[in-house]
């Protein structure tokens, strides 16, 4: 966020604050993300996420199956309940599994393979990842066409993340029982909350009342859920809005940006995400060109790669180095190694596919 409002406060001296900097903020992108955000935290402090994960991992009685079952909840769960939020739900419920079962071997492995599960999973719905509700809502993308858009890469990143969990050493394991009950009553309006937030994303319902409705149930029935919504995430999508607008006005920039874009669009934006991650990329380079279908490609493959590449692969690594103390080098290297292997190969596949 302080990044983001310094590259928005230094292109304010390049373009003097003016009329059209009201024409710069997407609006119902934050609205949306922020229904969706308020939502989740409410539904998350319920445990209701983790309620769900871990009836479906006891189901499982094998180190690989249990790892697997992990992954996939990561993977699904990205693409209802962003990426971000679908790893600070899960990556505890990973902890949690392999060190009841004396398996924590297997810890950074697990951990690297629901990252990017979180940043690929997110990738086939409008709000499974924030880039793509923006990009969705900027351009106007139809929704089946929005799916059927990233359907390719999505069933590609499938089959790679099962492939490497094929790897895991399959041994007996024995998963404690945690018994959660969720209230009945809050549960079932939070789902309707949930369903009112989606409906605000596919433009079944107007942005503004939606947005107004989440606030006021969720003010009155747990304020604490309120306060913790990602505000710092929503500021960024501002600040990013205000640079990405000032930089397009600028002539060099905007012949420069649209020069390279014009040339490779996917690999362009892939290599963006690698410097200033997937979110800021999709804001900026949106305003240098059309061509949404690479765009969306190259900002959610994107997301794989350098720990920078995505926000969320910050949230586990600090995640991991919480849990696991003087290991971050061991797990930096194999996180490299296979969030790059990722991007390349979804890349190579892509760009046969354009």
């Amino acid at each position: 966020m302080v990044i983001a409002f310094v590259a928005a406060l230094i292109t304010c001296f390049i373009i003097p604050p003016d009329k059209e900097y009201f024409g710069y903020i997407d609006f119902k992108t934050i609205a949306c993300l922020f229904g969706v955000l308020a939502v989740v935290r409410a539904l998350r402090n319920l445990r209701f996420f983790y309620k769900i994960a871990s009836e479906i991992v006891k189901k499982f009685k094998t180190t690989r199956r249990a790892i697997m079952a992990l992954v996939y909840i990561t993977f699904i769960g990205s693409m209802l309940i962003a990426n971000d939020m679908a790893l600070l739900t899960f990556l505890p419920l990973g902890y949690y599994v392999l060190r009841t079962t004396g398996q924590e071997k297997h810890m950074a492995f697990t951990f690297i393979m629901q990252n990017i599960a979180a940043n690929l999973g997110g990738m086939l719905t409008p709000f499974g990842n924030p880039q793509n509700l923006y990009l969705y809502t900027k351009f106007e993308i139809p929704a089946g066409k929005f799916m059927a858009i990233m359907a390719p890469p999505f069933v590609i990143a499938i089959v790679m993340i099962t492939i490497c969990c094929l790897f895991v050493k399959n041994e007996e394991l024995e998963i404690v029982d945690d018994e959660i009950v969720l209230p009945f009553k809050k549960t079932a309006v939070y789902l309707l909350l949930f369903t009112l937030s989606i409906m605000m994303v596919f433009r079944g319902v107007p942005y503004i009342a939606g947005a107004a409705v989440i606030a006021v149930s969720i003010f009155f029935m747990d304020k604490y859920a309120l306060k913790k919504v990602d505000y710092p995430l929503l500021m960024t999508f501002v600040f990013f809005f205000i640079f990405a607008g000032n930089m397009a006005r600028i002539d060099i920039v905007r012949e420069f940006f649209g020069f390279l874009l014009e040339k490779n669009t996917l690999v362009f934006s892939v290599l963006s995400c690698q410097v200033i991650s997937n979110v800021p990329s999709a804001i900026l380079l949106s305003q240098f060109t059309d061509n949404y279908r690479e765009l969306l490609w190259g900002v959610n493959i994107g997301g794989a790669g350098t720990l920078i590449a995505s926000l969320a692969s910050l949230i586990t690594l600090r995640e991991y180095t919480k849990r696991n103390k003087g290991k971050t080098k061991d797990y930096i290297i194999k996180f490299s190694m296979y969030n790059f292997m990722f991007v390349i190969v979804l890349t190579a596949a892509m760009l046969l596919m354009r």
